[in-house]
């Protein structure tokens, strides 16, 4: 029982003025040492970890709400609050906050929030003035209570002491008794006064005044002073809208009545906060922050319950997924199931997915695909499959890949996820809201960058591939229907301007395999030399394409249109395309010469082989380089017979090793000491070492003995010694020079 009564969820106000649930727990007071005093401590029931250690301080105001709600600051724009189980844990706690504080455990709040312009003047005040006189609660006293109340709103102190004054003695509850008086009496004046009177007392800022002013009985009074807006000519009718108009309808009768309590308590506050009250301007907007969390705090409240009510939530399931259901019924349950979606969106993030993943369990979204033709139903199943691809994309998905395997004959117009894409291209709002609100949920749908890659699945290749199957001509409709005969081709070039912005060689290839070009040109040929949005849009593509330098596209455009594009002049773009096509086409003819000029020594040893081997020793025709690049080859080919016949007599040799050897024969003036790279060499040829590394046999005999440098690599003969080799064939005693 002990655990039960402790066990409290701590909240901590983040800079949006929205609540934070840092966790769950059970709260303690005990003295610390390193504080050096009486303080509060929360561990978390998961591992005992410590959530929360606050020292109670003997200044910090604390504010006890809804009788299971304990909030103070710690410091500036640091606000914590311990939300407890249960009252009597609350209670408990509250007391000890008190005892150490010195103060009476029946008030809301243990002291004011002083700033410093009033701390000299509250020192001043006798201890006797705790509370606000207040006038006698008559009719004709209405205009000074009204006066009281907006004068006090500007001072901590006094508001609290007015709060303090409202609830002795059920002086609220007077006050509202008196609106019933002057609008049976039709007293304009008085009822206006009463306007401001309840308004102020909202400003307030209260729970423990808004615990009365919401209670059942007085709630709907509360809403009637607040319709006669002394601005206003004529008053408003929001108690008609909500006990005519807004009918509570229980799907499944709630037994729990605390709960249903709950329900109409929220949902009338939430109507008097955003529909009646005006909005606050900045001075006012922190006046309103106990009310936005009294909100808050119920719909936690309410969705926690309705959660753990396994038996309602499963007979809600239940009726849903009928197909006997009546139509009126589902329109019912889809809507309390949208209504519960949006609850769900006050939880803090791990409470949030422990909903969504319940009613995953459930069964939520095959739910979702029954009665679909209705239109209510429709709206209403799209709104929670919002919520639901905001929780999980990867969950939606699974589901949706399924729903075509289910049967054989499915139609694609019924899948949920075309349902969704009929609503975004239908939306019938004139802002589009809604439609840009869906169109954000398909990128999330179809963006790879979230979609899951396991070992076991690729969630992008099987996602992708079923949404080209089954969805993209729906989602395409409306573009093709703007382009049927002709009639308007610009939705259809933005749309071809977006995917090639996407610089994807993937959608370049559809593009070139497609020739997808040719009705873009064909169109700017038909318009002319006419200067208009047309002519614009179409030059902008090809410029896009030149300076982003577009290499396949590029070619592609030049090899198939340039003759239907040269005579364009009157702006540079397509000039510009084929100087680019010509660039590369260089950069590529000088890569591939460089290429065999490496691979000069590979072409010379294996010009004679005509197959190769692959990895299972079977024969296999080997490519020729002049079958892959003929014109490069001729080029090549041509200046390589020209070296040879120059070098003929020098060309290195293979040895056994695979090494190379440079053999060259030396004047007579070398074996006389003189330099042999300086001399001019015999004019008979010299002998090449044979394969075992003797000489080999020569017509003529050697006039000088032969000579053998040390080895050295093959190398490369730079393109400007093509002159000196011209030179050089002039005279036939003349051999290259080789250093040693």
């Amino acid at each position: 029982m002990s655990d039960t009564r402790r066990r409290v969820k701590v909240y901590t106000l983040n800079e949006d003025r929205q609540w934070d649930d840092r966790g769950t727990g059970h709260v303690s007071s005990t003295f610390v040492e390193r504080l050096k005093g009486i303080s509060l401590l929360v561990r978390a029931e998961s591992d005992g970890s410590l959530l929360l250690e606050s020292k109670i301080s003997p200044n910090t105001a604390y504010q006890k709400q809804q009788d299971t709600l304990i909030v103070w600051s710690e410091a500036e724009n640091y606000d914590l609050a311990l939300s407890f189980q249960e009252k009597a844990g609350c209670d408990e706690i509250w007391e000890k906050i008190c005892q150490v504080q010195g103060k009476d455990p029946a008030l809301e709040i243990t002291q004011d929030p002083i700033d410093e312009s009033e701390e000299e003047r509250f020192e001043e005040m006798p201890e006797t003035s705790h509370l606000v006189e207040l006038p006698p609660c008559e009719l004709a006293r209405l205009e000074e209570i009204a006066d009281l109340v907006t004068s006090v709103l500007s001072s901590p102190i006094r508001r609290e002491k007015l709060a303090l004054a409202l609830m002795s003695e059920g002086y609220m509850k007077k006050l509202l008794q008196l609106f019933q008086v002057c609008e049976d009496l039709d007293n304009r004046e008085g009822l206006h006064h009463l306007y401001e009177i309840v308004r102020g007392v909202l400003f307030l800022n209260k729970a423990a005044l808004f615990e009365v002013m919401f209670s059942d009985d007085c709630i709907m009074d509360v809403v009637g002073c607040l319709e006669f807006d002394p601005s206003l000519v004529q008053p408003k009718k929001h108690r008609e809208f909500l006990t005519k108009t807004a009918k509570f309808k229980e799907v499944i009768p709630i037994t729990d009545s605390e709960l249903r309590q709950k329900i109409h308590q929220t949902y009338r506050v939430q109507y008097i906060q955003d529909i009646i009250l005006p909005t606050p301007s900045v001075f006012e907007e922190n006046f309103l922050s106990t009310l936005t969390s009294f909100i808050f705090f119920n719909k936690v409240e309410i969705v926690s319950m309705l959660q753990e009510d396994e038996k309602f939530l499963t007979e809600v399931f239940a009726q849903l997924t009928d197909e006997a259901t009546e139509d009126c019924k589902r329109r019912e349950l889809v809507n309390f199931f949208k209504e519960f979606c949006a609850f769900s969106q006050t939880l803090q993030p791990q409470n949030r997915d422990a909903f969504f993943k319940t009613l995953a369990n459930l069964g939520i979204l095959p739910a979702l695909e029954i009665g679909m033709d209705d239109l209510q139903v429709r709206a209403a199943a799209t709104d929670i499959f919002s919520y639901l691809v905001e929780f999980s994309p990867s969950m939606v998905r699974e589901f949706v890949m399924q729903e075509p395997q289910q049967t054989d004959d499915v139609s694609i117009d019924v899948l949920l996820i075309n349902v969704v894409i009929k609503q975004m291209i239908c939306d019938s709002d004139p802002e589009l809201g809604g439609a840009v609100q869906l169109m954000g949920l398909l990128r999330t749908l179809i963006d790879p960058e979230n979609m899951l890659a396991p070992t076991n699945k690729t969630e992008k290749t099987e996602f992708l591939s079923f949404f080209y199957k089954y969805c993209m001509q729906v989602l395409t409709v409306p573009l093709l229907a703007s382009t049927v005969d002709e009639k308007n081709c610009k939705g259809a070039l933005r749309f071809m301007r977006r995917i090639i912005g996407q610089k994807d060689e993937y959608y370049n290839r559809y593009i070139v395999k497609g020739n997808l070009f040719e009705p873009v040109i064909n169109t700017l040929l038909d318009n002319g030399t006419r200067y208009n949005l047309l002519n614009s849009a179409i030059i902008e593509l090809f410029e896009f394409i030149k300076v982003e330098d577009i290499k396949s596209l590029i070619a592609h455009i030049i090899d198939n249109y340039y003759k239907a594009l040269e005579s364009i002049e009157y702006v540079q773009t397509f000039k510009g395309l084929k100087g680019r096509y010509e660039q590369e086409k260089d950069r590529q003819t000088l890569r591939l010469n460089s290429r065999y000029r490496r691979d000069a020594r590979t072409l010379d040893e294996d010009e004679d082989e005509e197959m190769w081997f692959n990895e299972d020793g079977e024969a296999i025709e080997k490519s020729r380089p002049e079958e892959e690049f003929p014109e490069s080859f001729g080029k090549y080919m041509e200046a390589k017979k020209v070296k040879e016949s120059d070098n003929k007599e020098n060309f290195p040799k293979r040895t056994p090793t695979g090494s190379f050897k440079f053999t060259f024969s030396h004047s007579a003036g070398a074996a006389n000491g003189t330099n042999g790279a300086n001399c001019k060499p015999a004019t008979s040829p010299t002998s090449a070492a044979s394969p075992n590394g003797s000489p080999a046999k020569s017509a003529t005999p050697p006039a000088t003995p032969v000579v053998k440098t040390a080895m050295v690599g093959l190398v490369d003969y730079p393109d400007d010694e093509d002159e000196e080799d011209e030179d050089e064939e002039q005279s036939p005693r003349k051999r290259p020079r080789l250093g040693s």
